[in-house]
């Protein structure tokens, strides 16, 4: 689960809100560290990495004392890291760091993105053991120990990002160098994280209203909005909390029951880990997306949100090489001609529906071509400007639009940040109030 109920918890996004009184609270990643919860052993000593096309990378141990396994990504940002091992969006993955020193600034309580750690593994160059900030709680391996996942340090990891950008992401796993053997024969067994319904995994199970009584400055209730939890990153509850009423839904909440039982006025869905075109919750996410639509009910989609949109829309979704993770990725507004630097973390995408599936993996994982469920016309408002793909779509004659970026990164570049505003000028519009 991406949120745990918790009256000690660091994570309130409906606290601050005018008119919320007694706002429920969650647990942060982080804050185990500050309640004394048990750390498992540290790991050390020699550790051996080994990828399933044959690569071997040696290095040294760190964080919980167990194997890694999972999909090898690696993400671009110099800061950040603490939100990046806490977005659920990881779940499945061996997360590799590009920026050499990983934790020079700590562990901060109240700055996760979920209330765990979701990398099965993390590889960095270096992790810094004595991080030097007035307000850090803890190192990035006691985060780990306190969440069970195992890191391996001093690896080349500009080698292993040539690797995975030339040739794709990989399978792999890690652990003490005297075990390669063993490793060698879980690597033969290891699937890939794409079969498992991770959706689910990183989902709420029980839906919250995070701001209940919310009203703006004049005193008026602020509209009331459905988030769909895929594996939702706290930001985002933070940033939907300032301009709606927020209930917190698991993904498999139907349309039905969101409009006559929670009487929603919009509906969001978030960002996610695994396949869009899986068969579990978010497939279920996706059909209520596309009710909402024909609905003619204002809807907005981030990342894995985006993809479902797509989906529904008819577009096929594929795997990509090795993906867009990171805090550096240009946009283009297609509208206007501007570009925003955004942050993204997504390893599959929308094709294109004139120019295909591009920057596409080497397997060649793609979902089939389907109908569109709602009958809108979709169009390509926003392209990645390093490599083409498909980053954001408007859905024509419809208050709806989706974008594959994050535009409550947090750390990160605030330059898609207004999407927010721009999605509660759509509801209000839809909704007869003046601007």
């Amino acid at each position: 689960m991406s949120g745990d109920s918790s009256q000690n918890g660091s994570f309130s996004p409906g606290s601050r809100c005018r008119g919320v009184d007694n706002a429920p609270t969650f647990s942060d990643a982080a804050d185990g560290l500050v309640f004394g919860d048990e750390l498992q052993p540290a790991a050390s000593g020699e550790g051996v990495l080994l990828t399933a096309d044959g690569g071997r990378y040696e290095g040294t141990l760190f964080g919980a004392e167990i194997h890694g396994e999972g999909e090898l990504v690696f993400t671009t940002g110099m800061m950040g890291y603490q939100e990046s091992l806490t977005d659920p969006s990881f779940a499945g993955q061996v997360l590799t760091f590009t920026y050499p020193l990983i934790g020079n600034y700590g562990i901060h309580q109240g700055k996760s993105e979920s209330s765990a750690v979701w990398p099965r593994g993390v590889v960095v160059r270096h992790a810094m053991t004595q991080p030097d900030h007035r307000d850090s709680i803890a190192t990035i391996g006691e985060l780990m120990r306190l969440h069970g996942v195992p890191g391996i340090e001093g690896i080349d990891t500009r080698s292993i990002t040539r690797r995975v950008r030339e040739l794709g992401t990989v399978l792999c796993v890690f652990g003490a160098k005297g075990s390669e053997k063993q490793l060698n024969a879980r690597l033969q067994q290891l699937t890939s994280p794409d079969l498992l319904d991770l959706v689910d995994e990183v989902s709420i199970d029980e839906s919250v209203i995070l701001n209940e009584g919310a009203v703006d400055e004049l005193n008026r209730p602020l509209p009331r909005i459905g988030a769909l939890d895929c594996g939702i990153k706290y930001n985002i509850l933070r940033n939907l909390c300032r301009h709606f009423e927020v209930i917190w839904c698991p993904p498999d909440t139907d349309f039905a029951t969101l409009k006559d039982e929670y009487h929603i006025d919009a509906l969001f869905c978030s960002n996610g880990p695994g396949d869009p075109d899986h068969g579990g919750k978010a497939n279920d996410a996706k059909n209520t997306l596309a009710a909402a639509v024909k609905d003619n009910m204002p809807v907005m989609g981030i990342c894995l949100g985006h993809q479902l949109m797509g989906l529904a829309s008819g577009l096929q979704t594929y795997k990509m090489r090795y993906g867009h993770r990171g805090a550096n990725q240009p946009v283009i507004d297609l509208a206007d001609g501007t570009v925003s630097i955004t942050s993204q973390n997504h390893g599959f995408a929308v094709a294109d529906p004139e120019s295909g599936m591009l920057a596409a993996h080497p397997s060649g994982a793609c979902s089939q071509l389907v109908k569109s469920q709602h009958g809108a016309e979709v169009k390509v408002r926003y392209i990645n400007a390093n490599d083409r793909t498909v980053e954001g779509l408007d859905l024509v004659g419809q208050p709806s639009f989706t974008v594959q970026f994050h535009p409550e990164a947090c750390p990160g570049p605030n330059d898609a940040a207004p999407l927010f505003k721009r999605f509660r000028d759509i509801v209000d519009s839809h909704m007869g109030v003046d601007l």
